[in-house]
């Protein structure tokens, strides 16, 4: 349509879309979201269903259903949706957590970036003849947990559990390596056809961007901006509400998404510094405007202020969800060559990879058992401790297996925008990362329906810690506590503590463990 348009100067002109367009807009956009319900209902993962929306409407298979132009327009879109996925989680990441298990958490992480890039090089290097560089881009693309930046960490609020917490903060530390990763890998195509290009600059920009980024910004927010906030901004906030955050939040994530452009790093990533930086800047005192047990009772009360997280919910989260976000996942089925991925070579090497990627996320379950035979006593059996150890390692294990959101990313950057990742080898990464998508949350539903009850009552159950009861609401003034058999609310604002007795603390931990699961899985 838009090259059947003339452009006189200084406007365009407006014309009708005819009845054939409109149709096709409305059905697309109604079969994403069906698409959605069908792929969680069948898959439990909502974003195959809607790529496979993109690949009947895009080029793949749809030819000519869909203009091109209109497909470019909902890539853009999409994007943006991306960008505020990982906003979204950003702010919904719980900084206490990642405290909380810190080095237990970080060797996790490590285990699983190193063991499917060296997977990768084992099977598709030496195995398949694939050459180094697309053979690093796709280990890349299959070492990213994707987006349970998010979705964890809102899920895991559901439960008292040790497992989560470590899934949280693993899953974190992840996702932010592929970003970087990603950023490097879109800057692999400034090598080819140049023999004057500085290789190690290349390659190390983005490293260094990331790095520097990742250390002054929270050093920078805790010991001036911070402050400065609290002592001079913070207070004019409860006046307007919601239209400050506005006022206050877009622009803050448009600096850090320039800054990180500019600095040679990804985007994705300054959209994930933009969020912890809202995160940590406000006050955390009970008086602070900031402190509110609802937004709600925030829109209300005199002084008070809702959070930035309840801003982008009731403001921006409906349009992510039901509209950026199916267009993001949309646009990546424009992007996929269906048909040439049912050849029987593409098929098997598919299959086998995609196993092999499963294994070495699965890997990271391990660090389970591990940690408890360190941690246990002196005289303890190694075999009841691996025993006790064997279902929540593995329900990390699986949590922990690549999705496709940045996946697909990661491997579309470096099929269009560098010379060495060839389709074949595009191909075999699709297969697997469609294929980790899918057994990934169908695995971790059976854990958490069967398997509740023994993860409850093992070490990795019960958190000493407390855990906020919503992650929505980062800074309730209200904290809950289960001990023994009871659960004991602790009322900030009041100063006051009433015990009410709950049902049993198995029941009630089983409870938070099957809605936490059931969350994990609809978010994936």
């Amino acid at each position: 349509m838009a090259q059947d348009i003339q452009v006189p100067s200084g406007f365009i002109q407006y014309h009708e879309p005819n009845i054939i367009q409109i149709l096709v807009l409305i059905s697309f956009f109604l079969w994403l979201s069906v698409g959605e319900w069908l792929s969680n209902k069948v898959f439990r993962a909502g974003l195959i269903g809607q790529i496979i929306v993109g690949l009947i409407y895009g080029a793949p298979i749809g030819g000519n259903v869909m203009h091109i132009a209109w497909q470019e327009t909902f890539i853009a879109l999409g994007y943006i949706g991306l960008i505020l996925i990982i906003f979204e989680g950003a702010m919904a990441v719980r900084l206490d957590l990642l405290k909380v298990n810190f080095l237990l958490s970080l060797v996790a992480a490590l285990i699983g970036v190193i063991m499917p890039i060296a997977l990768s090089y084992l099977v598709l290097y030496l195995g398949f003849g694939y050459e180094a560089i697309e053979t690093f881009i796709i280990g890349a693309a299959l070492s990213v947990t994707s987006l349970v930046i998010g979705k964890a960490s809102k899920d895991v609020n559901f439960s008292n559990t040790k497992v989560g917490s470590v899934l949280v903060s693993a899953a974190v530390f992840d996702d932010v390596s592929g970003l970087v990763m990603a950023s490097v890998i879109d800057r692999l195509g400034d090598i080819s056809g140049n023999s004057n290009v500085n290789l190690g600059w290349i390659i190390g920009r983005p490293n260094l961007a990331s790095g520097l980024l990742a250390i002054l910004t929270p050093l920078v927010t805790k010991w001036t901006i911070a402050p400065l906030f609290r002592s001079y901004i913070e207070p004019h906030f409860p006046r307007h509400k919601h239209v400050a955050n506005v006022l206050f939040m877009v622009p803050i994530l448009c600096v850090f998404l320039s800054v990180a452009a500019f600095a040679g790093t990804s985007v994705l990533f300054g959209s994930f510094l933009a969020g912890t930086f809202l995160t940590y800047l406000p006050s955390k005192h009970t008086e602070g405007p900031f402190v509110v047990p609802s937004r709600e009772e925030a829109e209300q009360l005199q002084g008070k202020s809702p959070t930035f997280m309840h801003t982008f919910e009731k403001y921006f989260l409906d349009a992510q969800q039901y509209l950026m976000q199916p267009l993001f996942f949309a646009s990546i089925g424009f992007a996929i060559p269906f048909k040439r991925l049912w050849t029987g070579e593409a098929i098997w090497k598919g299959l086998v990879f995609a196993i092999l990627m499963m294994l070495g996320k699965v890997a990271v379950g391990f660090v389970v058992p591990l940690w408890d035979i360190f941690t246990s006593p002196r005289g303890s059996s190694i075999r009841a401790t691996v025993r006790d150890a064997f279902w929540p390692s593995m329900l990390l294990g699986f949590a922990m297996v690549a999705r496709g959101e940045i996946g697909l990313l990661v491997v579309q950057i470096g099929l269009n925008k560098t010379p060495y990742l060839s389709e074949a080898a595009f191909i075999t990464a699709v297969w697997a990362i469609v294929l980790n998508t899918i057994i990934g949350p169908v695995t971790v539903g059976f854990l958490v329906k069967y398997k509740a009850q023994v993860i409850a009552d093992g070490r990795w159950g019960i958190q000493s810690e407390p855990v906020r009861p919503s992650s929505r609401s980062l800074y309730s003034v209200r904290t809950e506590r289960t001990v023994a058999n009871s659960v004991v609310d602790v009322d900030v604002e009041a100063g006051k503590q009433e015990a009410r007795k709950q049902e049993p603390a198995e029941q009630a931990v089983e409870a938070g463990i099957e809605t936490w699961g059931a969350q994990v899985l609809e978010a994936s």
